[in-house]
Order: C-alpha cells, then structure tokens, then sequence
C-alpha cells in the first residue's frame, strides 16, 4: 500500500503542473491554501562543486544495472540492443508537494520516488542509449507554479541552478565528442529550456546536439526557439532541432491552458501565446500536421498501480490544433491521471512511447551522417549451441 500511496502522490504532482493550469482550472483561494507555501524562502545553498560526482545525486546514470529506472522496458518489448554513441541528459517533472519548503531537499523520500517513477516512464524511451543521464535536483515545489510571489521565482532559479550544476558534469564527464540528446517534461523542460539559453546557443556543444525533447512545457517560436539557438524539427530526419507538444484528448477545452499563458510572462519570463506555442507532431516528426492513430507504432498504458504498464499499438492519432495543443483522439484509456478539459498532459510522452523512440534514432542517424560518423552497430551477442 505505502508503494501504491507513493505512486498516487507522483502522479497528483503532475495533475497539477504545468504552465499554470492548476491556477485557472480550480479555484485561485482554494489552489493557492492547499499549494502554495506559507514559509519563507530559504535560500538554497550551492551544492559543492564536486556534488555530482557521488552516484547518488543521479537518479539515472551509466553503470547502475538494474536499479537504473531509466533502463525499463515494458513487458514484451523487443529490440535488437543498439550501441548508441548519444549521450542522454532528462529532466524530470515535478513530484514535490510540500508547502513547508519552496525547494524539495535533495534527499526527500516522496519527492525521490516520484521522480524515479517519471524517469522510468519518462526517460526510457531514450534507452537505446547506455548513456542516459538523469539528476536529482531541489525542484520547486508545484506551488511555486501557482502563484506571483516573487518566492516563486527564486524557488524556479534555485533547482535550476543545480540543472546547470548537473549539465555541466554531464558535459565534462561524457567523450568529448559525444553526440547529445536533452530531453524533459514540465519542470524538467522549463529549465532544459533555459539551459538551452544559457549554456549551449552559441556554443561548440550546441553542433552537438542530436535533438531536443522539451515535452509539456510552451516553448514560443517567437522568443524561446532564438534564444535556444536551434530550430523547430520541420521534418522526421533532420538533427539539430526541438521537438515539443502538449496533448488534448477531444473534444478539447484547453481555454484554462491558454487563459494562464496570455495573463502574462510565466517563470521563464516569456509570455506564451497560441499563435507563438510550437506544436511537434511526434507521429511525423514535423511542424503542425496530423496522422491516423495506425501512426502511432506504441503507446505505454500504465498498468493498475503506475508500475508499469504495455505497448499498444494504434492507439491514439495526432492532429496539431491552431490553439497551440496537440489533439489525440477520443479520449483514450490511460489511467486516472487526466486533467480536467481532456488535458493529457501526465501522458504526454508516454501517448508515443515507441514513436519517441523511433525519432530519437532517425535523427540520430542524420546527425551521425552529416558530421561523418558511423551508424550505431548491433550488440552481437555470442552464439549458444543447443543441447
């Protein structure tokens, strides 16, 4: 019961994260009571500089074995193992509830959990890679995203700045001329975004970059993707580029959604309008566009207790709406996770598991040719004789 309680609490995180939903969906008096925290700010402390050197500040990383979350494949998945040369850097959502701190504690039991369970589902469709990296950070709590207090703010730049701490191990501790895929949802994608900004445009790791995964967070065509200093992926091929979504079951009320994007800048200082949001298609691996759900080669439905879950085929379709949302369908049967106004956004990555995984190697393989490297060669594993 206590591992099915802790698997609940992950997953109420998410329900109410998110660009804002949560203060416009329910009532601002009632979010704000139940979310936002009463406390002071305490200001976070710099983590040492050789922090992310210790195993354990990594929920996710090379040479775990089978306690690494990021390596789990559903039941029955087959796939000829790959010896990806990308090296993976995921940023998990938000699983921190509390209202004592505006900041979880690195070692926080619940917080830790849920960020596990999101990495599994999350972070392993990127597992062709042996190189999948995913930290622990001092996230926000998820009432930090629900309120203007200027707390808020430094709450966001505090888990961010361990983000960055992290991406910098990341950087220096992988072969120098790795490949590099970024990849997170929610929380996790606002400060991929920003590290985008910051830490890659204009720089020499930038021409490494072999895609960009910031899924369930606005990034805006007109200010994010310059700043970021890569472009939208306008076809399924083509490397060096962001793909991005939020998903809406139909009929879609995302009215709440896009209410708390034109009241004004969010925490990343961008205002997130409809005309502006871009829309990826993961079932074509372009702008905008649609496909039929015999598209979709897999979608991860969660099983009873969120511990797992199967590959469906044809399970959803896509169709880029001009609202800014990805639409999938009639609303499909993923769990009881789904926000109000059909918002999908908890299932936003795993509505196209196998896809993911499929564009993750397509561009893999583009960025691979253009700089003249080698395609990725099978695993051989030694032959048995039967008996």
């Amino acid at each position: 019961m206590a591992r099915k309680f802790l698997y609940l609490i992950a997953f109420l995180v998410v329900l109410v994260i998110g660009g804002g939903i949560a203060m416009t969906i329910w009532a601002e008096d009632l979010t704000r009571l139940a979310f936002v925290p009463s406390a002071e700010f305490e200001e976070q402390a710099a983590l040492e500089d050789n922090a992310y050197e210790d195993p354990a500040m990594w929920i996710a990383r090379p040479g775990m074995g089978d306690g690494d979350p990021a390596r789990w494949r559903p039941a029955g998945f087959a796939e000829e193992d790959i010896a990806a040369p990308s090296a993976v850097f995921f940023v998990h959502p938000t699983s921190y509830v509390e209202r004592g701190r505006w900041n979880a504690p690195i070692d926080d039991a619940k917080a830790n959990g849920g960020a596990k369970l999101f990495v599994q589902g999350m972070a392993s469709p990127f597992n062709r890679s042996i190189q999948i990296w995913a930290p622990r950070y001092r996230q926000a709590t998820v009432g930090a995203f629900l309120t203007d207090k200027p707390e808020a703010k430094r709450a966001v730049d505090a888990a961010y700045a361990d983000v960055a701490q992290a991406f910098d191990f990341f950087v220096a501790t992988i072969p120098a001329d790795a490949p590099i895929v970024l990849a997170g949802h929610s929380q996790g994608s606002l400060h991929l975004i920003r590290l985008m900004k910051e830490k890659i445009a204009g720089t020499p790791i930038a021409d490494r970059i072999v895609a960009a995964y910031p899924v369930g967070w606005p990034v805006s065509t007109k200010n994010d993707l310059p700043a970021m200093g890569l472009p939208a992926c306008a076809t399924a091929d083509q490397p060096g580029c962001v793909m991005s979504w939020q998903s809406f079951a139909e009929p879609a009320d995302p009215e709440s959604l896009l209410a708390a994007y034109a009241k004004g800048p969010d925490l990343d200082g961008v205002v997130k309008l409809p005309e502006n949001v871009l829309c990826s298609n993961p079932l074509t691996g372009g702008i905008g566009g649609e496909a039929p759900a015999s598209a979709n080669d897999g979608t991860l439905v969660p099983n009873g207790d969120m511990s797992g879950g199967e590959l469906v085929a044809d399970a959803v379709p896509a169709k880029c709406d001009p609202r800014g949302i990805l639409l999938i369908g009639d609303p499909p049967e993923m769990g009881n996770a789904v926000l109000p106004g059909n918002n999908y956004h908890v299932y936003d990555i795993p509505l196209f598991w196998m896809n993911l995984r499929e564009d993750y190697a397509r561009r893999e393989a583009a960025w691979l040719a253009a700089h003249d490297r080698a395609a990725p060669a099978a695993k051989v594993e030694p032959e048995t004789t039967a008996s």
